[in-house]
Protein backbone atom coordinates (compact mmCIF):
# COMPACT_ATOMS: atom_id res chain seq x y z
CA UNK A 1 0.00 0.00 0.00
CA UNK A 2 2.55 2.46 0.79
CA UNK A 3 4.83 1.60 -2.26
CA UNK A 4 1.70 2.21 -4.15
CA UNK A 5 1.15 5.51 -2.49
CA UNK A 6 4.61 6.77 -3.34
CA UNK A 7 4.41 5.33 -6.57
CA UNK A 8 1.18 7.62 -7.39
CA UNK A 9 2.87 10.48 -5.55
CA UNK A 10 5.43 10.29 -8.11
CA UNK A 11 3.71 9.96 -11.49
CA UNK A 12 1.47 12.74 -10.09
CA UNK A 13 4.50 15.17 -9.52
CA UNK A 14 6.12 14.44 -12.39
CA UNK A 15 2.42 14.82 -14.90
CA UNK A 16 2.28 18.59 -13.01
CA UNK A 17 6.16 18.79 -13.99
CA UNK A 18 5.22 17.77 -17.43
CA UNK A 19 1.92 19.77 -17.68
CA UNK A 20 3.07 22.80 -16.28
CA UNK A 21 4.53 25.05 -19.08
CA UNK A 22 1.53 23.72 -21.42
CA UNK A 23 -0.97 25.17 -18.66
CA UNK A 24 0.75 28.21 -18.37
CA UNK A 25 0.85 28.54 -22.55
CA UNK A 26 -2.73 27.87 -22.01
CA UNK A 27 -3.34 30.81 -19.26
CA UNK A 28 -1.44 33.27 -21.23
CA UNK A 29 -3.74 32.43 -24.23
CA UNK A 30 -6.90 33.74 -22.53
CA UNK A 31 -5.33 36.77 -21.32
CA UNK A 32 -6.44 40.20 -23.45
CA UNK A 33 -2.95 42.14 -24.58
CA UNK A 34 -3.86 44.45 -21.53
CA UNK A 35 -3.65 41.76 -19.29
CA UNK A 36 -0.67 40.41 -20.44
CA UNK A 37 1.54 43.80 -20.87
CA UNK A 38 0.40 44.68 -16.89
CA UNK A 39 0.28 41.17 -14.57
CA UNK A 40 2.93 38.96 -13.80
CA UNK A 41 3.12 35.53 -15.91
CA UNK A 42 1.72 33.47 -13.35
CA UNK A 43 -1.42 35.68 -12.85
CA UNK A 44 -4.52 34.00 -13.60
CA UNK A 45 -6.42 35.89 -16.17
CA UNK A 46 -9.38 37.84 -14.76
CA UNK A 47 -12.10 37.93 -16.70
CA UNK A 48 -11.33 34.94 -19.01
CA UNK A 49 -11.00 36.36 -23.01
CA UNK A 50 -11.50 33.76 -25.76
CA UNK A 51 -10.98 36.18 -28.62
CA UNK A 52 -7.85 34.70 -29.47
CA UNK A 53 -9.30 31.43 -30.09
CA UNK A 54 -11.38 33.08 -31.95
CA UNK A 55 -9.44 34.97 -34.35
CA UNK A 56 -7.33 31.79 -35.29
CA UNK A 57 -10.79 29.97 -36.14
CA UNK A 58 -12.45 32.96 -38.52
CA UNK A 59 -10.31 35.79 -38.01
CA UNK A 60 -6.89 37.17 -39.47
CA UNK A 61 -5.05 34.64 -37.79
CA UNK A 62 -7.10 32.23 -38.93
CA UNK A 63 -5.18 28.63 -37.72
CA UNK A 64 -7.51 26.68 -39.97
CA UNK A 65 -5.22 26.08 -42.90
CA UNK A 66 -2.08 25.04 -41.43
CA UNK A 67 -4.22 22.72 -39.58
CA UNK A 68 -5.47 21.01 -42.55
CA UNK A 69 -2.38 20.67 -43.85
CA UNK A 70 -0.52 19.63 -40.65
CA UNK A 71 -3.45 16.94 -40.18
CA UNK A 72 -2.84 15.69 -44.40
CA UNK A 73 0.99 15.54 -43.45
CA UNK A 74 0.63 13.08 -40.90
CA UNK A 75 -2.26 10.75 -42.11
CA UNK A 76 -0.50 10.36 -44.95
CA UNK A 77 2.86 9.96 -43.30
CA UNK A 78 1.88 7.66 -40.77
CA UNK A 79 -0.09 5.32 -43.71
CA UNK A 80 3.15 5.07 -45.20
CA UNK A 81 5.27 4.43 -42.65
CA UNK A 82 3.74 1.31 -41.40
CA UNK A 83 3.40 0.11 -44.39
CA UNK A 84 6.77 0.56 -45.24
CA UNK A 85 7.71 -0.66 -41.78
CA UNK A 86 6.19 -3.87 -42.18
CA UNK A 87 7.52 -4.65 -45.04
CA UNK A 88 10.57 -3.88 -43.86
CA UNK A 89 10.84 -5.44 -40.74
CA UNK A 90 9.27 -8.80 -42.14
CA UNK A 91 12.22 -8.90 -44.72
CA UNK A 92 14.89 -8.30 -41.77
CA UNK A 93 13.28 -10.58 -39.46
CA UNK A 94 11.38 -13.55 -41.72
CA UNK A 95 13.29 -13.88 -45.05
CA UNK A 96 16.50 -15.58 -45.61
CA UNK A 97 18.98 -13.77 -47.97
CA UNK A 98 22.88 -13.32 -48.48
CA UNK A 99 24.02 -10.20 -46.23
CA UNK A 100 20.77 -9.96 -44.65
CA UNK A 101 22.03 -8.96 -40.94
CA UNK A 102 24.97 -7.50 -42.33
CA UNK A 103 22.54 -5.42 -44.20
CA UNK A 104 20.70 -4.97 -41.38
CA UNK A 105 23.28 -2.94 -39.04
CA UNK A 106 24.76 -1.15 -41.19
CA UNK A 107 21.04 0.72 -42.05
CA UNK A 108 20.74 0.92 -38.45
CA UNK A 109 23.85 2.25 -37.88
CA UNK A 110 22.63 5.41 -39.98
CA UNK A 111 21.04 6.34 -36.39
CA UNK A 112 24.80 7.70 -35.31
CA UNK A 113 24.30 10.59 -38.39
CA UNK A 114 22.51 13.41 -37.22
CA UNK A 115 19.39 15.25 -39.06
CA UNK A 116 22.25 18.35 -40.28
CA UNK A 117 24.30 16.21 -41.73
CA UNK A 118 21.63 14.92 -44.29
CA UNK A 119 19.81 18.30 -43.98
CA UNK A 120 21.20 20.21 -47.30
CA UNK A 121 21.58 17.10 -49.21
CA UNK A 122 18.07 15.98 -49.26
CA UNK A 123 16.80 19.80 -49.68
CA UNK A 124 18.95 20.06 -52.81
CA UNK A 125 17.53 16.59 -54.17
CA UNK A 126 14.08 16.82 -53.38
CA UNK A 127 14.76 20.57 -55.25
CA UNK A 128 16.48 19.07 -58.45
CA UNK A 129 13.10 17.02 -58.63
CA UNK A 130 11.12 20.08 -58.18
CA UNK A 131 9.55 18.96 -54.85
CA UNK A 132 10.23 22.18 -52.98
CA UNK A 133 7.56 24.10 -51.20
CA UNK A 134 4.67 20.94 -51.93
CA UNK A 135 3.29 18.55 -49.88
CA UNK A 136 5.18 15.47 -51.26
CA UNK A 137 8.71 17.64 -50.70
CA UNK A 138 7.56 17.72 -46.63
CA UNK A 139 5.89 14.28 -46.63
CA UNK A 140 8.00 11.67 -48.91
CA UNK A 141 11.66 11.48 -46.64
CA UNK A 142 9.43 10.65 -43.51
CA UNK A 143 6.98 7.85 -45.57
CA UNK A 144 9.92 5.21 -45.38
CA UNK A 145 10.36 4.68 -41.99
CA UNK A 146 13.33 5.11 -39.61
CA UNK A 147 16.30 2.40 -38.24
CA UNK A 148 14.59 2.73 -34.90
CA UNK A 149 11.03 1.78 -35.51
CA UNK A 150 12.12 -1.12 -38.05
CA UNK A 151 14.66 -1.80 -35.68
CA UNK A 152 11.53 -2.42 -33.02
CA UNK A 153 8.87 -3.95 -35.26
CA UNK A 154 11.98 -6.51 -36.56
CA UNK A 155 12.34 -7.86 -33.06
CA UNK A 156 8.90 -7.94 -32.31
CA UNK A 157 8.71 -10.13 -35.38
CA UNK A 158 11.12 -12.40 -34.66
CA UNK A 159 9.54 -13.49 -31.16
CA UNK A 160 6.30 -14.99 -33.48
CA UNK A 161 6.29 -18.49 -33.18
CA UNK A 162 8.22 -20.09 -36.65
CA UNK A 163 5.66 -22.44 -36.59
CA UNK A 164 2.80 -20.28 -37.26
CA UNK A 165 4.63 -19.13 -40.00
CA UNK A 166 4.90 -22.89 -40.81
CA UNK A 167 1.45 -23.54 -40.34
CA UNK A 168 0.54 -20.62 -43.06
CA UNK A 169 2.98 -21.94 -45.86
CA UNK A 170 1.46 -25.64 -45.41
CA UNK A 171 -2.11 -23.85 -46.29
CA UNK A 172 -0.55 -22.24 -49.71
CA UNK A 173 0.21 -19.21 -48.11
CA UNK A 174 3.38 -16.77 -49.13
CA UNK A 175 5.10 -14.20 -47.67
CA UNK A 176 2.40 -10.95 -48.17
CA UNK A 177 -0.58 -13.27 -47.37
CA UNK A 178 1.35 -14.40 -44.18
CA UNK A 179 2.45 -11.38 -43.21
CA UNK A 180 -1.06 -9.75 -43.75
CA UNK A 181 -2.83 -13.14 -42.00
CA UNK A 182 -0.47 -13.88 -39.66
CA UNK A 183 2.30 -11.72 -38.57
CA UNK A 184 0.08 -8.15 -38.23
CA UNK A 185 -2.86 -9.58 -35.89
CA UNK A 186 -0.59 -10.71 -33.83
CA UNK A 187 1.35 -7.38 -33.76
CA UNK A 188 -1.28 -5.27 -32.83
CA UNK A 189 0.62 -4.15 -29.45
CA UNK A 190 3.35 -2.72 -31.23
CA UNK A 191 1.84 -1.14 -34.55
CA UNK A 192 -0.57 0.62 -31.79
CA UNK A 193 2.40 1.53 -30.37
CA UNK A 194 4.32 2.71 -33.42
CA UNK A 195 1.29 4.72 -34.92
CA UNK A 196 1.33 6.55 -31.51
CA UNK A 197 5.07 7.58 -32.01
CA UNK A 198 5.00 8.54 -35.71
CA UNK A 199 1.72 10.23 -35.69
CA UNK A 200 3.29 12.57 -32.21
CA UNK A 201 6.89 12.75 -34.24
CA UNK A 202 5.28 14.09 -37.48
CA UNK A 203 2.61 16.29 -35.52
CA UNK A 204 5.84 18.10 -33.98
CA UNK A 205 7.70 17.97 -36.76
CA UNK A 206 9.09 21.56 -37.29
CA UNK A 207 12.64 21.66 -38.82
CA UNK A 208 12.29 19.68 -42.05
CA UNK A 209 8.57 21.32 -43.13
CA UNK A 210 10.15 24.67 -42.01
CA UNK A 211 13.26 24.34 -44.52
CA UNK A 212 11.57 22.78 -47.71
CA UNK A 213 8.69 25.06 -48.02
CA UNK A 214 8.66 29.13 -48.00
CA UNK A 215 5.47 31.19 -47.72
CA UNK A 216 2.03 30.45 -46.54
CA UNK A 217 0.78 27.72 -48.81
CA UNK A 218 2.22 24.42 -47.08
CA UNK A 219 2.86 25.80 -44.03
CA UNK A 220 2.40 23.71 -40.99
CA UNK A 221 0.92 24.08 -38.04
CA UNK A 222 4.37 23.87 -35.79
CA UNK A 223 6.05 26.62 -38.09
CA UNK A 224 2.53 29.19 -37.23
CA UNK A 225 3.72 29.95 -33.84
CA UNK A 226 6.71 31.14 -34.56
CA UNK A 227 5.73 33.16 -37.39
CA UNK A 228 3.31 34.87 -35.13
CA UNK A 229 6.01 35.41 -32.73
CA UNK A 230 7.92 36.93 -35.49
CA UNK A 231 4.64 39.02 -36.09
CA UNK A 232 4.42 40.20 -32.18
CA UNK A 233 8.05 41.50 -32.40
CA UNK A 234 6.96 43.63 -35.18
CA UNK A 235 4.12 44.58 -33.60
CA UNK A 236 1.85 43.39 -35.78
CA UNK A 237 0.32 40.97 -33.28
CA UNK A 238 0.08 40.32 -29.52
CA UNK A 239 1.63 37.39 -27.21
CA UNK A 240 -2.08 36.25 -27.13
CA UNK A 241 -2.47 34.91 -30.33
CA UNK A 242 0.94 32.54 -30.43
CA UNK A 243 0.13 31.53 -27.04
CA UNK A 244 -3.09 29.91 -28.36
CA UNK A 245 -1.66 28.79 -31.40
CA UNK A 246 1.29 26.99 -29.78
CA UNK A 247 -1.78 25.76 -27.03
CA UNK A 248 -3.16 23.97 -30.23
CA UNK A 249 -0.25 22.67 -31.52
CA UNK A 250 0.97 20.99 -28.52
CA UNK A 251 -2.16 19.35 -27.39
CA UNK A 252 -1.83 15.74 -28.83
CA UNK A 253 1.75 16.06 -27.21
CA UNK A 254 0.44 17.36 -23.80
CA UNK A 255 -2.42 14.55 -23.71
CA UNK A 256 0.42 11.69 -23.85
CA UNK A 257 1.54 12.06 -20.32
CA UNK A 258 -1.89 11.80 -19.10
CA UNK A 259 -2.78 8.73 -20.93
CA UNK A 260 0.57 7.06 -20.42
CA UNK A 261 -0.13 7.46 -16.77
CA UNK A 262 -3.94 6.08 -17.13
CA UNK A 263 -2.35 3.01 -19.36
CA UNK A 264 0.53 2.13 -16.59
CA UNK A 265 -2.10 2.98 -13.32
CA UNK A 266 -0.66 0.79 -10.41
CA UNK A 267 -3.09 -2.22 -9.73
CA UNK A 268 -3.43 -3.50 -6.19
CA UNK A 269 -2.53 -6.60 -5.21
Amino acid sequence: MKKNFLTYVFLTVAAVLTLAPYLLSVQTSLKTPQQFAQQSPLAPPSPLSGHSYAELVVGEHTLVPPLVITLQVVIVIVIGELVCLALAAYAFARLRFPGRDLLFWVYLATLMVPFVAIMVPRFAMLSELGLRDTFWGIVLPAMFGSPYTVFLLREFFRAIPEDLLDAARLDGAGHLRALWHVVLPLSRPILSTLLIITAVTRWNDFLWPLIITSGERWRVLTAEPVQRQLDARHGRDHSGHPAAAGALRDLPEAHRPIHHHHRNEVRPS
